[in-house]
């Protein structure tokens, strides 16, 4: 199939909405814009305009000082891309242009013609251009103000619940962080944001397939194969062949075809099957399907495939004893998830890609078997998943929608409904994606943040359009309408503090108070701790008369996300919250900015190491953490572990060692004892060996061996201990390895000097951007 690419360089014009509403009829030719003395101004495709301002020195850098409130005076720009290109050397009468990513209102004019209207950020679109193309085109992509065309939309009182500043988000397809989230800045940007290419059609083609497994055992894997086929002719000419071959297992078959779509079933004995990391290999069969007419193959599909199935086990709530459950079985096997949510790479969607390599290195490098992507968000595009899919990285996707009641008409449905059906065909057959979610926190936002109770069972969404969609387009693949989920049974107790999912954030207090320790959650898909950016990142972003200190002062707040420099402004507490957690530590110790930030990051990184171990500790009880989050998607004060600069916060560190899958912890002090917990992963039995040192005078308060049973948390032994400040070294070999852990005793406060020279002393302190003689 010829295709040509249309990325790289093009042409922008730029202009108010009253200018071109000044305009009787809106400019569609390159000539027409280069007389309405609209500004013009080199592009980049894929690319968002800000950017391309930015390069032209029209625009100061958003990320910086307090600029980002700048992008609030960029609302109501139309943006015109165009450029010119060749087809000579396609087939002019079956071609179609396809736009990986659009955001998000535009109008699509090809040699003056207007070919196609496009309405949402989130998918792809392709557009039939056969019969119009000529030897060399002109393409004018218009891309509305999402602004001043949400204002189109009328909403009804009774059905009217969202995020201060994003009533305009409601109507339209744009990711919902982009106007202004606690952890992303409103920047209502626009851009064609993903590649553009022209292809032909293909008359006959492997069209469509989904490959799934209904039972995955050692011994055999069932497998389904659905298949839809574009042909000519005779249908009964043509045959399928299929192949499969991973290792030494290979499976062939040649099928006659009865129907331009089918299902095929078979069996592969003895499989390699795909497992989630630490379970076991994340094994990919290369399946190869042939479209064949008259012995020769007419087209190919390739396609990596993991045999496995995926359950999940949950009840509606949790007793207060702890009856209850939530827990995925892959092949059959109870999984423990450590995960984190995965968060926008970029304010500006268009350098998602570049920042993508660096941040899957750090999703590996960390140990996560989970990764959440949060609805918020855009779809990540197959290179994530392809990077998840071969690293065991199981994938919990969220469709784009949080917190709030969105519209239930018939336009905005069919919105929904046409998005999941772009989506799903697209990544449905990655083995890394396990489960659908409807939203983030819409059932909460009905249940308990509307005005008026309401029951989330009445959203069409998340209980009809995309279930409806999924038993058409996914069935094997489990969903859930939200998370948490409150279903009818949930909903009618009212006890939503018992729900089996849950997000743990509450009040942020003490990590070890009582909210967190009397959860009853048996899984925690969101929960986080703010941790400061390092010395050498902070100057990055905000003026150096502004690093400190932090009190009254706007620059933070705009970083914090402050959508306006106000001290009350929706999520100026975050400021407040983060300083309250290190005097909750360590007192009020912090004269300088390199002690706060240290201070801070120690703060966030005993808690997240908390929240992991306290989980790893009660397993089967408790089956997984998705914590928050892995890296910032711009410069802020936040509660990710990696900044925007790539700078690991000691947090980064404390997590990957409590997320070892052979681990050795403690467990909080109970009748003047701690008990030494080690936690297995694996499957298979793990001999360790063992010294437990207190650091405050290098004592050994316990050694041994111990054999840790495959998927399981035992106990090994109990260390007495007081009510002082204790700072343990746990330190084990496996294999002939070294690993290393550690454990802080007492109440605080503590004294941070202190704790920094045992951390120190132990080599476990190593954050990123901070002088070596600050942490000392």
């Amino acid at each position: 199939m010829n295709k040509i690419s249309l990325d790289g360089k093009w042409q922008l014009f730029l202009a108010k909405h009253q200018e071109v509403q000044n305009f009787a009829t809106t400019p569609k030719t390159i000539s027409e814009l280069e007389t309405t003395g609209f500004k013009s101004i080199e592009a980049k495709v894929p690319g968002n305009f800000e950017i391309d301002l930015e390069k032209e020195g029209l625009l100061d850098d958003l990320f910086f000082g307090m600029n980002t409130l700048k992008a609030q005076e960029l609302e109501d720009i139309h943006l015109f891309y165009c450029r010119k290109f060749s087809a000579e050397n396609i087939n002019k009468n079956s071609a179609e242009l396809k736009f990986h990513g659009i955001d998000t209102i535009a109008e699509i004019y090809l040699n003056n013609n207007l070919i196609a209207e496009t309405k949402n950020m989130m998918i792809e679109h392709v557009v039939d251009v056969s019969g119009l193309l000529l030897d060399e085109n002109e393409l004018v992509v218009h891309i509305l103000p999402v602004f001043t065309e949400a204002e189109k939309h009328v909403h009804e009182a009774g059905s009217f619940f969202h995020f201060k500043y994003h009533s305009a988000s409601l109507h339209v397809r744009k990711a919902p962080h982009t106007f202004g989230w606690d952890i992303m800045p409103r920047i209502l940007s626009g851009g064609l944001w993903r590649s553009v290419e022209l292809q032909e059609k293909q008359k006959i083609a492997i069209d469509d397939c989904y490959i799934y497994t209904t039972s995955a055992k050692k011994e055999r894997a069932l497998v389904f194969i659905y298949y839809r086929l574009k042909y000519e002719g005779n249908l009964k000419d043509y045959k399928l062949k299929i192949t499969a071959k991973c290792k030494d297992s290979f499976y062939e078959q040649t099928v006659d075809i009865w129907h331009f779509e089918d299902m095929h079933k078979f069996y592969i004995e003895n499989p390699y099957l795909w497992w989630p990391k630490n379970m076991g290999e994340p094994n990919l069969y290369d399946f190869t399907l042939e479209l064949i007419k008259d012995g020769a193959t007419i087209d190919t599909k390739e396609l990596k495939i993991g045999l496995r199935t995926v359950k999940l086990e949950r009840t509606s709530l949790t007793t207060n004893n702890g009856e209850g459950e939530f827990c995925f079985l892959v092949n059959g096997v109870k999984m423990f998830v450590m995960g984190t949510n995965w968060v926008p790479l970029d304010a500006l969607h268009s350098r998602d890609a570049e920042r993508l390599p660096k941040a899957l290195e750090l999703l590996d490098d960390i140990g996560v078997n989970m990764v959440r992507c949060w609805g918020g968000n855009v779809y990540e595009d197959h290179e994530f998943f392809d990077f998840c899919d071969t690293h065991g990285i199981a994938v919990w996707q969220d469709f784009s929608l949080g917190c709030a009641i969105y519209p239930q008409d018939e336009e905005f449905l069919s919105a929904i409904r046409e998005e999941v059906f772009s989506v799903v065909p697209k990544l449905r057959n990655h083995p890394s994606l396990f489960l659908w979610a409807g939203d983030n926190e819409i059932d909460l936002v009905y249940a308990t943040w509307s005005p008026l109770v309401r029951n989330p069972h009445d959203n069409k969404i998340t209980r009809q359009v995309i279930p409806d969609a999924l038993q058409i387009l996914d069935p094997a693949r489990t969903y859930i309408p939200s998370s948490p989920y409150i279903d009818e049974t949930a909903f009618q107790s009212r006890k939503f503090n018992l729900l089996p999912e849950n997000h743990l954030w509450g009040p942020r207090d003490y990590y070890k108070g009582d909210y967190y320790i009397n959860s009853k959650a048996h899984f925690a898909s969101e929960t986080g701790y703010h941790g400061c950016v390092s010395p050498e990142s902070v100057k990055k972003f905000i003026s150096q008369d502004k690093i400190w200190p932090h009190e009254n002062n706007k620059e933070w707040l705009v970083h914090a996300t402050c959508i306006e420099a106000n001290p009350n402004a929706s999520f100026a507490y975050r400021i407040p919250l983060m300083a309250h957690q290190v005097r909750v530590l360590f007192g009020d110790v912090a004269n300088d900015f390199e002690t706060f930030s240290l201070a801070s990051q120690i703060s966030q990184a005993e808690a997240v190491k908390f929240f992991i171990e306290r989980m790893r500790l009660g397993k089967w009880r408790y089956t997984g953490i998705i914590w928050w989050n892995l890296i910032d998607g711009w410069p802020q004060f936040s509660d990710a572990i990696v900044d925007y600069f790539y700078n690991k916060k000691v947090a980064y560190d404390y997590i990957k060692r409590s997320q070892q899958p052979v681990c050795l912890m403690f467990s909080e002090p109970k009748d003047n004892q701690i008990r030494l917990f080690g936690a297995n992963e694996l499957d298979g039995l793990q001999s360790v060996s063992y010294t437990v040192t207190d650091l405050i005078d290098d004592s050994t308060v316990t050694s041994g061996k111990a054999d840790l049973s495959p998927f399981s948390t035992e106990e090994i032994t109990t260390v007495p201990v007081d009510d002082g400040f204790h700072f343990y070294l746990i330190e084990w070999d496996l294999n002939g390895k070294k690993h290393r852990n550690h454990y802080v005793s007492g109440k605080p406060k503590f004294n941070l000097d202190e704790y920094v020279s045992l951390a120190t002393k132990a080599n476990l302190l190593n954050p990123d951007g901070f002088l070596s003689d600050s942490i000392q």
